[in-house]
């Protein structure tokens, strides 16, 4: 049995191996549809106007309905989507929460404390210039996730 590929793969001609994945890139909707589509298809959270605010906990943006994306509905039968505006985030709406008060003043303290260790690294190199940090790029990110996973469970 031969393994076919499918047509949205790109194939080199000399090694045979898949350098990208065409996504479905997001669709054009007037501002009444795009907002029947998030009130359809945000089952966790009410949408009243696309300037609602949510706060994605995957990459830590706040977005606003008119930014998300709707992706699918191929041809006009295929399942539509939503997902997070930001570049590399596939966040979905059970990741989005209202932007309180609460989560967004510990976000701020949390990025504060970040800059302020950040300050407080010791010049160690002869160039003057700090050493790198020991703890991964994205390690505000990482600690906001684990934070706001509290939050996602009791919405």
């Amino acid at each position: 049995m031969r393994i076919r590929r499918a047509p949205d793969c790109a194939i080199t001609r000399r090694e045979r191996i898949p350098l990208n994945m065409t996504l479905s890139s997001p669709i054009k909707l007037s501002d009444q549809e795009k907002l029947d589509v998030l009130c359809r298809l945000d089952q966790f959270r009410h949408w009243g106007s696309l300037e609602e605010k949510r706060y994605c906990l995957v990459c830590g943006n706040i977005i606003t309905g008119r930014q998300i994306q709707v992706a699918g509905g191929t041809r006009g039968n295929g399942a539509l989507r939503l997902s997070c505006p930001t570049e590399r985030c596939n966040s979905i709406p059970m990741d989005w929460v209202l932007p309180t008060d609460e989560i967004i003043a510990k976000f701020e303290m949390m990025a504060a404390e970040e800059r302020k260790a950040a300050e407080l690294r010791p010049v160690a190199r002869a160039n003057g210039m700090p050493e790198p940090p020991k703890t991964a790029p994205n390690a505000i990110a990482s600690r906001f996730r684990k934070f706001a996973f509290h939050f996602k469970h009791a919405s």
